[in-house]
């Protein structure tokens, strides 16, 4: 009998193939963005150093308090505008964005196109589907 895959399974299956191809460099760190049912999180990583240089979630104590819940599009509105303004302060200001295998759609596009509305620009905004460079 076949089993199906979870949609978890699937997910990280697809978030391995995108990282075959994405690595976040010095000049233009990976912007990476997991979700939850409750909560939304990003992180800009420096994939050479193996560090997180900057995050936001909707846990955070100073967001936590401007939102009612933490797992809608608001939230990731939010989260985006306050990682946008925190990579600003720490001097980033390219990105290569890491979908982490969800659909570009929903929380995840709001939190991308509300960090890029505040000053994060993308060396490449990748959805997962074509090899990029960054220069």
């Amino acid at each position: 009998m076949l089993t199906q895959a979870s949609k978890n399974f699937r997910r990280q299956r697809v978030h391995r193939r995108i990282r075959r191809r994405l690595r976040g460099v010095v000049s233009a760190p990976r912007l990476n963005v997991f979700r939850s049912l409750k909560h939304i999180y990003a992180q800009v990583v420096d994939d050479v150093r193996g560090c997180t240089l900057v995050s936001a979630s909707s846990c955070d104590a100073e967001i936590r308090k401007t939102l009612k819940s933490g797992g809608n599009i608001a939230a990731a509105k939010v989260v985006g505008k306050a990682l946008a303004e925190r990579a600003k302060a720490a001097g980033i200001s390219r990105v290569v964005f890491d979908r982490g295998g969800y659909t570009y759609h929903g929380r995840v596009k709001a939190l991308a196109d509300e960090a890029r509305k505040n000053g994060l620009t993308g060396a490449v905004w990748l959805l997962g589907l074509t090899q990029v460079r960054c220069n």
